[in-house]
């Protein structure tokens, strides 16, 4: 399948890599889509049209206030893949009315193939274009209407997991290791424990309490995270983000 890339900002970068193959793109003049290209193969296009044109499968990765100039230029385009933020199943196909579209929203995990991208039901994929997207990890398809919180939980999420370690980080320095080694621990640490909750069914109680002796350390730190507020936190970055 010969996918086009309309942006070649984050996200776009973060799912050719994922699949790793030769792409086409375009670029609003910042030249990311040359250097994708020089990075992965394919051909920097010189318009929009032209990649529509091409393209199997053209996924819009540009801004969304860019959306009705994008459409005017690639309206030839058969399929359009969105992972733009903010735009609803309604929208998209106003502004793809000849084309059959699919609202998507994958995380930049999808770079190393560990990605969550939620789906709307309401626009279906077809056989190949879900494979391409379980290429670059999991796919979950939701309802329209409840695609706001997934995606504000795993959208967000490599930010928020990279700000939790920088505090672990940052507290495991204050006393006494070198900065290059809690990196290096606690990397190591958020991984195997993501991996140890798979393996438990997401049962995180069960695997707290692996962990936490009565009185014991563990316990005074969960204790602290409690009243520091770190669940009154998630909740309010929720709220934020779904505005």
């Amino acid at each position: 399948m010969q996918v086009g890339l309309i942006g070649a900002g984050n996200m776009a970068r973060a799912l050719a890599r994922g699949w790793g193959d030769p792409v086409l793109a375009t670029d609003g003049g910042s030249g990311r889509a040359a250097a994708l290209v020089a990075e992965l193969g394919g051909e920097a296009l010189g318009s929009n049209a032209e990649l529509a044109e091409r393209a199997d499968l053209v996924v819009l990765a540009c801004k969304p206030y860019q959306l009705d100039a994008v459409a005017a230029e690639a309206g030839a385009a058969r399929r359009v893949l969105s992972v733009l933020g903010g735009i609803d199943v309604a929208t998209l196909r106003k502004a793809f009315p000849s084309s059959e579209v699919y609202l998507t929203m994958p995380n930049t995990p999808v770079e190393v193939r560990r990605g969550v991208t939620i789906v709307a039901e309401e626009t279906p994929l077809p056989d190949d274009v879900r494979e391409l997207l379980e290429r670059v990890g999991t796919v979950h398809v939701l309802p329209e209407r409840l695609m706001g919180a997934a995606t504000a939980t795993t959208g967000v999420s490599p930010a928020y997991v990279a700000l939790v370690a920088e505090a672990m980080v940052d507290a495991a320095v204050k006393h006494g290791l070198k900065a290059d080694l809690a990196a290096e621990l606690v990397v190591e640490v958020l991984g195997g424990s993501a991996e140890l909750l798979r393996t438990r069914g997401g049962d995180t109680l069960a695997m707290r309490r692996e962990v936490t002796s009565p009185g014991g350390s563990t316990a005074r730190g969960l204790a602290a995270l409690e009243q520091a507020g770190l669940r009154t936190a998630f909740l309010d970055a929720m709220e934020a983000v779904r505005g």
